[in-house]
């Protein structure tokens, strides 16, 4: 499966790969992304290269392929091959969610092509099988063939999701038909069928990276909280965890220049 990709710029600073989450995409972290591509010299403000930054689109979402098979272990074989394409040894890899866990997973298993692990708001365990049931209903519920525009999308999805902000999130995976109408981005169907896969924790108690890793979680998110620390430092030993204040899951939207200086740090050192 050949991913698709944003070159979001640095090209000639060492690479960073960005694994999106559940239901997102690339296009979810071009703003981020292009702040990781440079990083300001304080005492200059000059510019100058961070990470070259590259963000994919995971199979089933984004541009890129959709198949049946929607596993931690075939993302994580998916990233490789996108690696091995661009002619690529070793990156960063950067993950969000669902991404986070592919790159845990890919760490784990391949750590010759890590050259350090960042995992955003995500921890090494299995979430409650009620974590995403409310958005899939309202997506599944959709009547395409009847449907306007996204603002009627995000209308109905207020049967299902009280949340204005997921409303709009779910709606972003929503396109113009080529013939006329509306069509879901994601492979919608292979998703549904593989949430218990995405909820579950893809490593097994002998999984385990040695190299740097960085766990930045935020602080009104409930998917990283201290009780699972001692989880991530047994399978992640070097790891170091901290917190982005006043944020929620996705602490590169909600408190982005807090979390770009934080990954910043992993080049600067």
């Amino acid at each position: 499966m050949t991913l698709f990709h944003r070159d979001l710029g640095g090209a000639g600073a060492p690479p960073l790969v960005i694994l999106h989450g559940l239901l997102g995409s690339s296009r979810n972290w071009q703003t981020a992304g292009r702040d990781l591509a440079r990083s300001a010299d304080s005492s200059t403000e000059r510019a100058t290269a961070g990470f070259h930054v590259f963000a994919l689109d995971l199979r089933n979402h984004g541009a890129s392929p959709h198949a049946k098979e929607m596993t931690y272990a075939a993302m994580a074989e998916d990233v490789i091959a996108w690696l091995d394409a661009q002619g690529l040894a070793r990156a960063t890899l950067l993950g969000h969610s669902m991404g986070g866990k592919t790159a845990m997973l890919l760490a784990c298993r391949q750590p010759e092509r890590v050259e350090r692990l960042i995992v955003v708001d995500i921890a090494p365990k299995a979430y409650a099988s009620t974590e995403h049931r409310a958005e899939f209903a309202a997506m599944n519920a959709l009547d395409l063939a009847a449907l306007t525009s996204r603002t009627e999308a995000e209308t109905q999805f207020e049967a299902h999701v009280n949340d204005w902000a997921m409303r709009k999130f779910l709606a972003t995976n929503l396109e113009r038909a080529p013939g006329g109408g509306w069509r879901w981005m994601i492979d919608l169907p292979a998703l549904t069928a593989a949430l218990p896969e995405l909820e579950g924790n893809p490593l097994t108690p002998t999984d385990h990276y040695n190299g740097p890793v960085h766990v930045i979680a935020g602080e009104k998110s409930r998917y990283v909280t201290p009780s699972d620390h001692a989880a991530i430092l047994r399978h992640f030993p070097a790891a170091r965890i901290d917190t982005i204040a006043e944020s929620g899951h996705n602490p590169h939207m909600e408190r982005r220049e807090d979390f770009v200086r934080a990954v910043r740090a992993e080049v600067q050192g």
